[in-house]
């Protein structure tokens, strides 16, 4: 992330004080959330690992799932999915009025899911982006606030109070 420095970024370097993360992911992503978990901690966030803990194949619904029980039970207000595209386990997600999940494939669309669409989740994809572009996703997308303005009201279309939980 060499001379970026994203707009409506926070103050005081790159340490977040103790802002908890959400994080998990299928087993294609398992690899780049470890890497992910590294770097919150590395970033002075409390990252909470919802699995999965290996390998061996599993489903990214049950995950995007946990990740989105775990924002409504108030364990974390952000949170992190990997699954091997991001596309799987972002629209699994989404599905969750409370959820605003965005895919990134660089920083810029880190940094505008945050700015225009108020994004909650960053989701990623393991196969299609390396690890160092994957840290600066992140970092651009915890340090970036939402605008606001003539977003706002976009944004409250998305999850509108008496929008019905799917099922």
């Amino acid at each position: 992330m060499v001379g970026l420095r994203p707009r409506n970024a926070r103050s005081g370097g790159h340490r977040l004080n103790a802002r908890r993360v959400v994080i998990a992911s299928d087993h294609a992503g398992f690899e780049l959330k470890l890497a992910l978990v590294a770097e919150l901690q590395a970033l002075g966030c409390e990252p909470v690992d919802l699995g999965t803990d290996g390998t061996a194949s599993v489903d990214y619904p049950d995950f995007a799932d946990k990740l989105a029980d775990a924002m409504a039970q108030g364990r974390a207000d952000t949170g992190v999915l990997v699954c091997g595209t991001g596309i799987g386990i972002s629209i699994g997600a989404n599905r969750h009025r409370h959820i605003r999940a965005g895919l990134a494939h660089d920083v810029t669309s880190a940094r505008l899911m945050r700015e225009h669409n108020d994004a909650n989740v960053l989701a990623l994809g393991a196969r299609l982006i390396g690890v160092e572009t994957a840290r600066d996703c992140l970092k651009v997308f915890l340090q970036t606030s939402f605008e606001g303005g003539r977003h706002q009201r976009r944004v409250d279309k998305l999850s509108p109070p008496s929008a019905p939980h799917p099922a």
